[in-house]
């Protein structure tokens, strides 16, 4: 069969099944590959959120923050609204909006960290004024560690450069932390904080949480599939031909009886005239 599948014959289709069959098998890992990367964020994250409440204070600014991504954290200080920024396109029961980016200034440290306050609906934002959204005075909070993104996980979106002369940025696609160190005069911390709802406010801007799937997804099923597709095409490629070149040998072995059928009427015919 070996022979037959690189005959001249077949070894077009052959090199073009095995090239199908690899793509196929590539998918298979990628999916897993895929699995165990969100096996192991679940991990990760489900470690972070067992882990009990952070205190951000200057005893514990020192900590590597940048690998406790979902635990519960709380911080006290001062905002500096002057740094505040828009974080575009979020999104409150279906509508549409921004949140609020709020360097806050950390009690006993120099340092501070980005505080995401929670979403306001977009015709407030593009007022351009939101002080009415402003939380004066020392505050405690209560939130989640969140990492940094500079850019989107699917495409090449990033966050517009700034125009000489037009001041710092004001409206961003991602909490850029390096980028905003640019423009803020505090030092940030690594991380920022997605601040929790709290029952007793009611206001603006409305505190939200992410939403986490710890599920393994459809990554395994997935995968499967992609194998059972390369198994199909491997085994059913050989019975293919088998069947091709039987039919070919029988239809060498046995001509269409309707042509000899014509040619006996064509000869009776003749010999009437």
């Amino acid at each position: 069969m070996l022979r037959r599948m690189l005959s001249r014959k077949w070894l077009v289709a052959t090199i073009l099944v095995i090239a199908a069959m690899a793509v196929l098998i590539r998918l298979g890992i990628w999916q897993l590959d895929r699995l165990q990367a969100r096996r192991a964020f679940n991990a990760r994250v489900t470690a972070q959120i067992s882990q009990p409440l952070l205190e951000l204070t200057s005893n514990s600014l020192n900590s590597d923050l940048s690998q406790m991504e979902y635990r519960s954290v709380s911080v006290s200080g001062v905002y500096d609204f002057s740094g505040e920024i828009a974080l575009r396109n979020q999104y409150f029961d279906d509508q549409w909006g921004v949140h609020l980016i709020t360097p806050l200034k950390i009690s006993g440290s120099d340092r501070s960290v980005l505080v995401d306050r929670g979403w306001i609906p977009g015709d407030a934002y593009q007022t351009g004024n939101w002080s009415q959204f402003a939380e004066p005075g020392n505050v405690t909070l209560q939130g989640v560690i969140r990492l940094p993104q500079s850019k989107a996980e699917l495409g090449s979106r990033t966050d517009p450069t700034p125009v000489p002369g037009t001041g710092p940025l004001k409206t961003w696609n991602f909490v850029n932390i390096a980028r905003l160190g640019e423009q803020i005069s505090e030092p940030l911390l690594p991380i920022y904080i997605q601040q929790a709802p709290d029952p007793a406010w009611t206001g603006l801007p409305k505190r939200t949480q992410p939403e986490l799937d710890l599920s393994e997804g459809p990554h395994l099923s997935y995968a499967i599939q992609w194998f059972m597709f390369a198994a199909i095409l491997g085994i059913g490629y050989p019975f293919f031909i088998r069947r091709r070149d039987k039919e070919g040998s029988e239809n060498l072995a046995n001509p269409p009886k309707n042509k000899a059928n014509n040619r006996t009427k064509e000869d009776r015919s003749k010999v009437s005239i």
